[in-house]
């Protein structure tokens, strides 16, 4: 009976210093008020997040934090940005604010997406409205928005986000002096290909067609021009649309897409090949052709059920 009595005695003892050392712990940091910024990167975990507020002088115990967000379930509602936030407030306020999310939002922006697509990544994630997105559409240039990931406030304007997307592109291409008809390249690479390996090989293939006068037939145009990226169809390449280059022989008057920094590249410094034509089969894999008949060979091989 002793033995069990001074088991409970222990257990009360212990869980009695627990949740003192615990609020004492959750108490604010200091009496003044102080904002500063505090950025939750992407793939940071409960323990890591902590261990931040603590050094950043948010919060006075890192174990604290930690032990609360995961008995509350708190840890996984946390969201990645940028977050302003005081030492004055405890550390329940401060979990609250992590979890009704920053101030500023991550917002991945992939290549190969048109204009209206990266608009529309952005209105989802930052909460924005239809006239962001007409403003969004005034203000963008096709194929010279630079796909990467970015930090903005959720407040920010179209044209903020716009232009900052358009400086990107000019910090990323400077060295190359690329000119319109290598973005217009670029983007149609960057929709025709799949690894980095494969583009400036396109490049080439679609530099030398060009030179001689051969209309490109590449199929993002005409996806471009129906507004999707379905599968083209048949009586889809005989569209009367000036970015069909099916009919139309040359580059499409605009970019197509958005393209990324290899694709570029891969423009402004194509490779030196024979090749004219190239296909990718069902996996995804790429073929090249010097001649029609080859090329022609390469579809009975490898497109052909």
């Amino acid at each position: 009976m002793k033995k069990l009595l001074f088991i409970l005695l222990l257990f009360i003892a212990t869980v009695t210093i627990f949740v003192v050392w615990f609020y004492r712990s959750a108490k604010p940091l200091s009496g003044k008020e102080e904002f500063k910024d505090f950025l939750i990167i992407k793939g940071l975990g409960a323990s890591q997040i902590a261990q931040k507020l603590q050094k950043d002088g948010f919060i006075k115990n890192a174990l604290a934090f930690k032990v609360y967000v995961q008995v509350t379930g708190a840890a996984s509602k946390i969201q990645a940005g940028e977050y302003r936030l005081s030492s004055n407030i405890s550390l329940f306020e401060i979990v609250g604010q992590l979890k009704k999310g920053p101030v500023e939002i991550w917002v991945t922006i992939p290549e190969g997406l048109r204009k209206e697509e990266i608009a529309q990544r952005f209105a989802k994630s930052l909460g924005k409205d239809t006239l962001f997105l007409s403003e969004f559409l005034e203000t963008a240039e096709e194929g010279y928005l630079f796909p990467d990931t970015y930090l903005f406030p959720k407040d920010a304007s179209a044209s903020a986000i716009v232009g900052k997307l358009t400086r990107t592109f000019d910090t990323k291409t400077f060295e190359m002096d690329i000119t319109r008809d290598q973005v217009i390249l670029a983007s149609l690479i960057e929709r025709e290909t799949k690894t980095n390996e494969e583009r400036p090989i396109v490049a080439g293939i679609l530099t030398n067609r060009l030179n001689v006068g051969m209309a490109l037939q590449v199929d993002a145009t005409i996806q471009y021009a129906k507004g999707n990226w379905e599968p083209v169809a048949l009586g889809d390449k005989s569209l009367n649309s000036p970015y069909n280059t099916y009919r139309f022989p040359g580059l499409p008057p605009g970019p197509i897409a958005n393209p990324g920094l290899s694709s570029l590249e891969a423009a402004a410094n194509p490779a030196d090949t024979d090749y004219f034509y190239y296909l990718h089969d069902s996996k995804g894999k790429i073929y090249y052709a010097k001649t029609l008949a080859e090329h022609n060979e390469n579809i009975r091989r490898y497109l052909t059920d």
